[in-house]
């Protein structure tokens, strides 16, 4: 299949977004299809680089989110490269500039559309106005409205696809979890990464990984730390990545007195993210606003054990205090983690890790979209064989 991803985010943007359509990308060509990613230009990419099979459209910094790209232009230019490409169907990654002009362009050539609802806006509403104008019935419109006219629609997790199905979506939807490449987790050498960054071979440490923005709560992972640090003195907690909270959280930090056990590293390359999962004794997130949290999957793909807010989602990957638990309250957290920092707690079970990898690989997930992709292009054609046709 000539497959065309449409995304307003793509590397060299950091994000779960980005890495999920890495993967699938990476998935899809491995099967022998071909992938033409449609996205934004960015700051980062001079125009003259050569990307294979990339095609950027022009572009200014989102409203609210400077760090995140909106298309001003390119409707008929993707259509006419999309059309040259011979696409056999449209796979869109947002519901704004990139994701309409993938709607654009898949009704225009007559193939199935289908798309990926990544985020739960809902929890984001606060960046715009201080959560003053927008407000949670908007979200369901602007999802209805996107929606409308949909091949299929993916969704990251059970909790998505109930929110899609509490605003009435009509597509149909299939819930498909973001996989990791296993390979890229395989045990690494983390000595020498333990050495840069000061820690001691037998430092417990605590791991929080995330695009540093206020709606990931990493304030209560910090506010945690006295009481941990009152059970487990030497532990430290390594801050892994950047964005808007970061300088609040750095203030957060400095006025407890934190400075010489909280580091902040900012933001890492993705193919070294593995090293940090690997050197962690646990893995901690306080967010409740994850539509799935790639993160999780991980910390977990790389045999660390996870401690995060409970979720219907969290509280069916971790079936087993084997891999990790959830937490609801402030003093679980802190109970779970000094609980996980002790060694005798951190060996998982290798039978149930290995069938949770088996679920969560990159090849499932791959495997789970095509078999998407073949039903859509069988119940489109349905669809338009069905629809009585009035050109005469």
């Amino acid at each position: 299949m000539n497959i065309g991803i449409f995304t307003d985010t793509y590397f060299p943007q950091v994000s779960g977004v980005a890495t999920s359509i890495k993967t699938l990308r990476d998935q899809l060509e491995k099967q022998g299809h071909q992938v033409y990613i449609f996205t934004t230009t960015d700051p980062h990419v001079e125009r003259n680089v050569y990307e294979r099979n990339v095609f950027r459209f022009s572009s200014i910094p989102f409203v609210s989110f400077t760090d995140r790209r909106i298309a001003v232009r390119g409707l008929f230019q993707a259509y006419q490269i999309a059309k040259e490409l011979n696409l056999d169907i449209v796979h869109t990654q947002t519901e704004f500039s990139m994701g309409w002009i993938g709607k654009f362009v898949a009704r225009n050539l007559e193939i199935p559309c289908l798309h990926t609802y990544h985020t739960m806006y809902e929890d984001y509403l606060h960046y715009v106005a201080n959560g003053k104008i927008l407000k949670p019935v908007h979200v369901k419109q602007g999802t209805l409205a996107f929606c409308y006219h949909l091949t299929g629609v993916v969704a990251p997790s059970d909790r998505v696809l109930t929110t899609l199905s509490d605003y009435g979506v009509k597509a149909p939807i299939r819930v498909i979890p973001t996989g990791v490449n296993l390979h890229q987790y395989e045990q690494p050498d983390t000595a020498n990464l333990r050495r840069q960054l000061g820690l001691a071979p037998d430092t417990p440490v605590i791991l929080s990984l995330s695009r540093l923005a206020y709606e990931k709560n990493i304030k209560a992972s910090i506010a945690a730390m006295p009481a941990i640090l009152a059970q487990v003195p030497r532990a430290q907690l390594l801050i892994v990545g950047d964005g808007p909270a970061r300088a609040d959280l750095e203030q957060q930090v400095k006025t407890a007195g934190l400075t010489d056990h909280v580091t902040f590293t900012g933001e890492i390359d993705n193919d070294q993210v593995f090293r940090y999962y690997h050197l962690a004794n646990v893995f901690l997130s306080s967010s409740d606003s994850e539509s799935q949290g790639l993160t999780y999957i991980e910390a977990m793909a790389a045999g660390t054990k996870i401690v995060v807010m409970t979720s219907p989602y969290t509280d069916e990957l971790l079936s087993s205090p084997t891999l990790g638990v959830t937490f609801t309250t402030a003093a679980e957290m802190i109970k779970h983690v000094v609980w996980y920092l002790q060694p005798e707690h951190q060996q998982p079970d290798p039978d149930l890790l290995a069938q949770k990898l088996a679920e969560i690989s990159a090849d499932t997930f791959g495997q789970r979209i095509i078999n998407f992709y073949r039903d859509a292009q069988v119940s489109y054609e349905q669809a338009h064989e069905d629809s009585p046709d009035f050109s005469d």
